[in-house]
């Protein structure tokens, strides 16, 4: 059974930092590509980072040089620093992991954690 579990959120002022995880259960991480998505009150579920099987990393322009996502495939971990956060990253993050074999898609995701960004 796959799980994914979030964890790291909370609230913080603007200009601050939050490193957030994700531990993976009942997979082999590095087979995955990893992501970070986020949603705001309202709003559809946006991508924020990924880090491809290759280790490839790509951002959304919204995080770059800000935000830096990791993965310890050894322990099947998967993190999100963020940075000077804003009150516009307000949202609950979601971990997900995608896998590719035989011409069927895998993707399982989190259940989210909240960041609240505010003075």
């Amino acid at each position: 059974q796959v799980q994914l579990v979030e964890s790291g959120g909370g609230l913080v002022q603007p200009g601050g930092s939050l490193r957030l995880s994700c531990a993976a259960s009942g997979v082999t991480l590095g087979y995955y590509i990893v992501s970070w998505y986020r949603q705001a009150p309202g709003k559809a579920r946006d991508w924020v980072a990924s880090i491809f099987t290759g280790g490839i990393i790509e951002y959304a322009d919204s995080v770059k040089g800000r935000f830096t996502i990791s993965r310890d495939n050894a322990k099947n971990m998967v993190y999100l620093q963020m940075n000077s956060l804003k009150s516009e990253d307000t949202a609950v993050y979601y971990c997900q992991i995608v896998r590719n074999e035989y011409g069927r898609e895998y993707t399982y995701w989190g259940q989210g954690t909240q960041v609240t960004v505010s003075s």
